[in-house]
């Protein structure tokens, strides 16, 4: 029979023995990605950098997100294959500026007159199904994955030289989203491409006339209200459409919690634009001091906001993708005049 002595003999050098060997911990490296925005560093401050800064921070040193701005590690117009190689892990772009092939592309970025404000652009995805239809488009497409899409700023046409009426555009050369460009063609304007970069340069060299790219919030926060004289009121839609997109192996090894964070802090930065944005559209337009303030008298701009009608259906006849998405923009538009004010006041 065993002692009681040399019970707690046996007992004590087995405690001993787990005490002197310790298990020893081995810290795992933390993931790193490398993500890069459409915009550049001035804008990027506000529509990229927060939400980059917000989930670094979170993650706790299990992952960290480099980013680069436009044009830093590839050009603009290769995003989208950058992607899907494996060269980037992440994008922040609209579908048609990084030159997605999916067949929602034309979509993104400026849509003429799909939505009126910023706001219309969320409901669209959230309750009225585009959601859905991305992620059903990109699902096809290997090695990408769409994550989530939200509002930017208005599409305005800011100019060296006045419009004031629709002959004013003939022959204008402007820096623009894609879609917006080929639709404002239509009324002279000639759609210019050049890096992100170089825009403010091209202004001042006389290579552009001007930009068709964004709202005031930008025109002012990157500096080309310096370059330019005069702004036009007349807005061809409410809001950008922009997303956010991983390569799919890069977003399989993200642990679930990780890939939750991620989203959360992307729906930060889709609350942060809209006030932003909103905010900053109005100041500018009534406190803004470095550009003229010009308009397209309504009932010739209503002939505009009627070709768009044209336009919607060209594009609509493309496939039965596109026919849902432009069904849902007249869905939705109808609600909406029929809600009235303050939905709509005219």
């Amino acid at each position: 029979m065993t002692s009681r002595r040399n019970f707690l003999k046996t007992a004590g050098l087995g405690g001993a023995a787990t005490l002197a060997a310790p298990a020893i911990v081995k810290a795992q490296a933390p993931i790193k990605w490398r993500l890069q925005s459409y915009s550049g560093a001035p804008l990027g401050a506000h529509v990229i950098k927060p939400q980059i800064d917000a989930f670094n921070k979170a993650a706790n040193g299990e992952m960290e997100i480099e980013l680069y701005y436009a044009d830093q590690l590839v050009p603009t117009s290769e995003l989208f294959r950058s992607l899907q190689n494996g060269t980037l892990d992440a994008v922040q772009s609209d579908d048609a500026t990084m030159a997605s092939p999916a067949d929602v592309a034309d979509f993104g970025g400026y849509f003429p007159f799909s939505t009126r404000y910023s706001l219309d652009l969320p409901v669209l995805f959230q309750r009225y199904g585009l959601d859905k239809i991305w992620k059903e488009a990109y699902d096809e497409i290997e090695g990408v994955e769409w994550i989530s899409a939200g509002a930017w700023d208005p599409c305005h046409i800011f100019t060296k030289d006045p419009i004031n009426s629709l002959a004013d555009m003939a022959g204008k050369r402007v820096f623009g989203v894609p879609t917006a460009g080929r639709f404002l063609a239509r009324y002279g304007l000639i759609p210019v491409t050049v890096p992100w970069e170089d825009v403010e340069v091209a202004l001042q060299t006389g290579e552009l006339d001007g930009v068709a790219w964004c709202g005031f919030t930008e025109a002012y926060e990157v500096g080309w209200a310096d370059v330019c004289n005069y702004a036009l009121l007349n807005n061809v839609t409410g809001a950008w459409c922009g997303s956010y997109f991983v390569n799919s192996e890069s977003w399989a090894k993200v642990p679930p919690h990780l890939q939750e964070l991620y989203k959360i802090t992307i729906d930060q930065s889709h609350y942060y634009r809209q006030v932003w944005y909103w905010g900053g559209e109005a100041n500018l337009r009534v406190h803004g001091d470095k550009m003229e303030l010009t308009t397209i008298p309504a009932a010739e701009w209503d002939t505009v906001v009627k070709d768009a009608e044209e336009f919607w259906e060209e594009l609509a006849s493309k496939n039965e993708r596109a026919r849902k998405v432009i069904d849902i923009f007249k869905e939705y538009n109808q609600v909406m005049e029929k809600a009235g004010v303050p939905y709509r006041y005219s």
